[in-house]
């Protein structure tokens, strides 16, 4: 040992002391980082998680694969700015376990999976078709254990060029068979789930005249704006685009208010159609509605909040039931498209609903529960 470093014994103990302190508060929240993803993917039952990351193109993707017991999973690519690679992961993988859900209440031959890519900031529209290139070259390496569609900040022609690297991809324009833009079969299917929570809450095999809110009213809200205003309900709207609330107003007759003010409307049914997490303990006091039925994901902040709405008697449409018209659309793409026979599986999401509430009924449960039992005794046998 070189004698310029040797240090007795009692000098080199409190420096050993010292770097093992700053190493382990330094990878601390790492480390504590890691163990939190993983304890949460086993809360969910998951799964598998993949990344793919390209810095000359700025790409950062993440495909959570949370099931695949019942068949390949299909999932949306969501392409939204982050802010934090937690948030991206995290947003993946509570998105997968519903997609699991969702085929599985919809009874279709099909696990659940999602796709995350983080939205670069001044994103140019060479860059965009670069990085959804790539993206369909790491769908294709997994081998069809994932098949991606469009999602919120994806549209058919990104899908489109996803098609260029993989044939494990629906919703294309290009391809032959392709179903194009889900949204109006996914609006479809809210339209029958709301008709069911009408039929059971009132008796009523119509909508003509029910006051209908709706938070959100682009791609699916605006779709299922048109459904109910085609069977007579009428229409208060909100969205953040002053665009798409003028269209509502001029085609629909809509009334409007501003995004805040939409839980305080007095209105038979509130159909959330655009954020994550709109029943939370501020919100839920707010309501004055019957029935909650929306196309939006992850409507409940948290599980406790169904039963929130069960204590004020507020009928609650779970919402990855509701909104799996979508995928059923899609997902009739895997075997060959016809409209047809996905417009009638669409159709029978009144009576998936309507079975939710008779059990819930019976079991004195919130519905969400109910659901997640149907979904979990097929899934794990529980």
């Amino acid at each position: 040992m070189c004698r310029r470093w040797a240090r007795p014994f009692e000098e080199v103990t409190p420096l050993c002391r010292r770097l093992a302190r700053l190493v382990k508060e330094t990878f601390r929240p790492r480390l504590e980082d890691a163990v939190d993803l993983f304890n949460y993917a086993s809360d969910l039952k998951y799964g598998e998680l993949h990344l793919k990351v390209d810095p000359q193109i700025e790409l950062r993707a993440i495909v959570a694969i949370h099931n695949l017991k019942r068949g390949p999973a299909i999932g949306g690519c969501r392409f939204i700015e982050y802010g934090s690679t937690d948030d991206a992961l995290q947003d993946a993988m509570r998105l997968a376990r519903g997609m699991s859900y969702k085929a599985a209440i919809s009874k279709l031959p099909h696990g659940g999976g999602k796709a995350v890519i983080v939205r670069p900031p001044n994103l140019s529209d060479e860059q965009r078709e670069r990085i959804f290139s790539v993206y369909g070259e790491f769908v294709d390496s997994l081998g069809g254990k994932y098949i991606t569609c469009e999602d919120s900040g994806t549209a058919v022609s990104d899908m489109d060029v996803v098609a260029e690297q993989t044939d494990h991809v629906l919703g294309t324009s290009t391809a032959e068979g392709g179903s194009g833009d889900p949204s109006p079969f996914t609006a479809f299917g809210v339209r029958r789930g709301i008709e069911a929570a009408v039929k059971h809450r009132y008796g009523r095999d119509d909508l003509d005249g029910l006051h209908v809110s709706v938070q959100g009213v682009g791609h699916v809200g605006y779709y299922l704006a048109k459904e109910l205003h085609e069977l007579g309900a009428k229409l208060t709207v909100t969205d953040v685009n002053e665009e798409a609330i003028e269209r509502c107003q001029d085609e629909f007759g809509a009334e409007r208010v501003a995004p805040e003010s939409i839980y305080d409307v007095d209105a038979d049914i509130f159909a959330p159609c655009a954020l994550g997490a709109i029943l939370n303990d501020e919100t839920i006091p707010r309501l004055k509605c019957d029935i909650v039925a929306g196309a939006s994901n992850n409507q409940l902040a948290e599980d406790r909040h169904g039963a929130m709405l069960l204590e004020r008697g507020i009928l609650y449409a779970p919402d990855y039931a509701i909104n799996a018209g979508g995928l059923i659309n899609v997902a009739e793409e895997y075997t060959g498209y016809d409209a047809d026979a996905a417009r009638e599986k669409t159709s029978a999401i009144f009576d998936t609903m309507l079975a939710i509430y008779e059990r819930a009924d019976k079991e004195n449960l919130p519905t969400g529960v109910v659901a997640d039992r149907i979904v979990e005794e097929e899934l794990y046998g529980e």
